[in-house]
């Protein structure tokens, strides 16, 4: 199991990667309610990092702030890979300066499953300004915290792979 050391060794590792290469990161996220912005900002020298967090909780949200289809949300559900992937490219196109996006969506629980989406559920996205997105899903076993934390850590490193250069597409 990650612990606090690990999510913060991993947000130092991005923050030196992402300011090394000037390459600026937004996140869009949902069920972690910004605790991968959280993360990278509690590193010291972040703003060379991370260009802004947008927390998109509600389907108004993600269709406001990101640009996530009415149609995706009804068709998919806010829960889904097509509305990762929406959200990571509205997350490039509404912020000029970065180069490389995160998106976070799930269901955190304890309630909110259904027969196809069970509690733990996490859909990712993770994008390069030009370049297509690389999509994960995860199923997080645990309580409402542990399927944050594990979400927040899962990102991180979703985006350190991206930032590496060696991630393939995860579904």
């Amino acid at each position: 199991m990650q612990t606090p050391a690990d999510i913060s060794e991993l947000a130092a590792r991005i923050v030196q990667q992402a300011s090394a290469s000037n390459s600026l990161i937004v996140t869009a996220e949902s069920c972690t309610g910004g605790m991968v912005a959280s993360a990278l900002t509690d590193i010291a020298g972040s703003s060379a990092a991370l260009e802004r967090g947008l927390v998109t909780y509600s389907n108004a949200a993600k269709m406001e702030l990101l640009g996530v289809k009415d149609a995706t949300l009804i068709e998919h559900g806010a829960v889904s890979a097509e509305c990762a992937a929406e959200m990571v490219a509205g997350a490039l196109a509404k912020t000029s300066k970065a180069m490389l996006a995160v998106a976070i969506t799930g269901i955190a629980g304890p309630g909110g499953d259904t027969a196809d989406k069970p509690v733990g559920l996490v859909h990712f996205a993770c994008q390069r300004r030009g370049e297509a997105a690389k999509l994960d899903r995860v199923i997080f076993t645990g309580d409402r915290p542990a399927v944050r934390a594990r979400a927040t850590l899962h990102a991180l490193q979703f985006l350190a792979g991206l930032l590496a250069g060696d991630i393939e597409d995860g579904r």
